[in-house]
């Protein structure tokens, strides 16, 4: 009875540990930007530009990332200095697992009959997602995983940087299976902590996604007969779904610049 407690104590413990570790303290990271609203009611100003975007486009973009540059690949939880020194937490990492098992989630292009990708309904930005993974657990041993996960995209511009971005948030994660752990009756403790760190590594180490910044979103165009250029810059940025399009409503601020006109190739 003693060794059962000071091992169930043992599990509880490492448990808590690997959750501070791995995911850190509970806290508010700061977005940049500010959230984009839907268009004025009373219809766009002079000066907006409409950029239709459809599901085929994000899923041709994220098809040829996984293609050509491989699945995305996350440690679990946040490894900020802010949670502890880097070495440290290396150390501890190394200590569990031996070196051969490493807490990570990598998303998938497909898994458990979800394909991941994004879904534009309901007015939203819809991302669902198939992941794989593996888990340190503390006295158990490694964990293999895989699931599905539910998140939202919401989008926010930053008119200093003149950057658009992306906030990724998971809303929910399904562990379709966990396997290679030593103390089966521990596999629902286990299953709770894999999906919190799933959820935290994804929305921590992924935002803020960078969609368009300055070249993407301004305008830069020469005019040869005034010897000028003419310029735009994004003051204002709203979005909506609608009729599986995402539709961007950037509006502008103009200006012109003499003597920066590029000179024409002969």
């Amino acid at each position: 009875m003693k060794y059962l407690l000071t091992l169930v104590l043992g599990v509880i413990i490492g448990g808590a540990l690997a959750y501070f570790f791995f995911v850190g303290a509970p806290r508010t990271a700061k977005m940049p930007g500010a959230p984009v609203g839907a268009p004025e009611a009373g219809g766009d100003p002079p000066g907006t530009a409409v950029l239709l975007l459809d599901e085929g486009f994000f899923n041709t973009l994220l098809g040829t990332v996984f293609q050509q540059l491989g699945e995305p690949t996350f440690r679990l939880g946040s490894a900020g200095p802010q949670v502890l020194p880097a070495e440290r937490g290396l150390r501890f990492v190394e200590a569990q697992s031996g070196g051969g098992c490493q807490s990570q989630v990598v998303i998938a292009p497909e898994g458990s009959g979800v394909r991941t990708g994004v879904r534009l309904d309901n007015g939203q930005v819809l991302a669902p997602l198939a992941f794989s993974g593996t888990y340190n657990a503390p006295v158990l041993g490694c964990a293999q995983f895989h699931g599905t996960g539910q998140a939202n995209i919401q989008l926010r511009f930053d008119a200093n940087e003149q950057t658009l971005y992306g906030q990724l948030n998971v809303e929910g994660v399904n562990i379709e299976s966990i396997q290679g752990m030593n103390f089966g009756a521990a596999q629902g403790m286990v299953n709770n902590f894999v999906t919190q760190f799933v959820q935290n590594s994804i929305n921590q180490r992924v935002n803020p996604l960078v969609l368009m910044r300055g070249a993407q979103l301004g305008l830069s165009i020469p005019v040869q007969a005034t010897g000028g250029t003419l310029k735009a810059k994004a003051r204002d940025v709203r979005s909506e779904v609608k009729d599986k399009t995402l539709r961007l409503h950037v509006t502008y601020d103009f200006s012109g610049a003499k003597g920066t006109a590029a000179t024409p190739q002969s």
